[in-house]
């Protein structure tokens, strides 16, 4: 309890958990898994579905339910819903609210995707522990160890861009759940990949039509586009071609010159790689194939 006698963010979660759950579409999984966890003692206080298609498609769950004794009751609830999992074929997963999960943010030479993190998370907005920031610069150490979180310079070049890789998977080995790219200039390896699948999240510009290559802004601004935005997804091994958590667009017009779109463009990549992480660490998010659910 606070001051006032109203319950504190932490004293909410406490006895909190979620379990997300996929599975091919048939009658009875929402009656057979309320009545599992009503069965075990747990009050259900959010419940989101969705399926592709009744006759034979899958079917997406997101339950949050209160549990007395949590670290004692949560490892039976696991054991015991195995029987029900494997009944209906499901893939599923559950997670202690009360756990932040640990952030390790990277980042190259522009600020405003890292700072939106900062900020939401100096605030409270953002339920996580940020464990460190890792940047190809030195250039934003002094803004992040002012918010007392480490910083590491880990300079990239074709030539050492292993060694790099190395370097950094040393760093946060054990010590990250999710990695956030806020505008790090930098192609993840595929063994990088590897080691954190739907887990890293990555920002970028999107524009209809899209343009390759060097300048996009200039390309845009060039042809005269209507509609800029943004899109925050999960790395794969296609180069942003990973399953969308989020995307936002705004309207522009023929008064919008190049260093206007870009300003825009840099406010629609804060808020909408903000909401990506914000979603995932909420467990708010499940990725079938190539694309997301995502239960917001």
């Amino acid at each position: 309890m606070n001051s006032n006698g109203t319950q504190t963010g932490a004293s909410k979660t406490a006895g909190r958990a979620r379990m997300l759950i996929s599975c091919p579409d048939s009658s009875g999984i929402v009656a057979t898994v309320s009545h599992f966890l009503h069965e075990h003692g747990a009050n259900i206080v959010q419940s989101d579905q969705y399926t592709m298609d009744p006759e034979g498609g899958m079917f997406f769950i997101r339950f949050e339910f209160d549990l007395n004794d949590l670290e004692k009751e949560l490892p039976v609830i696991v054991e015991d819903f195995t029987r029900v999992a494997d009944r209906f074929d499901m893939k599923w997963s559950t997670f202690r609210a009360s756990r932040k999960k640990r952030l390790a943010i990277f980042v190259s030479k522009e600020d405003h995707c890292l700072l939106e993190l900062l900020w939401q998370w100096r605030s409270g907005d953002l339920d996580a522990d940020i464990a460190m920031v890792i940047s190809n610069h030195p250039d934003m150490r002094e803004q992040v160890e002012s918010f007392g979180i480490p910083y590491h310079h880990v300079p990239v070049t074709p030539e050492t861009k292993a060694e790099a890789e190395r370097e950094q998977m040393e760093l946060i080995s054990g010590k990250a759940d999710l990695i956030v790219l806020a505008r790090y200039m930098q192609i993840i390896s595929p063994k990088f990949i590897e080691q954190f699948p739907n887990r890293i999240i990555n920002i970028h510009h999107s524009f209809l039509p899209a343009f390759v290559g060097g300048k996009p802004y200039q390309q845009a601004y060039k042809r005269g586009v209507k509609i800029i935005g943004a899109t925050a997804h999960y790395v794969t091994e296609e180069l942003d071609g990973g399953p969308i958590i989020e995307q936002d667009v705004q309207r522009v017009t023929h008064r919008d010159n190049v260093d206007s779109l870009k300003r825009i463009g840099r406010t629609i990549e804060r808020v909408v790689l903000a909401r990506a992480v914000k979603w995932h660490i909420e467990d708010r998010v499940l990725v079938h194939q190539n694309k997301t659910v995502v239960f917001n």
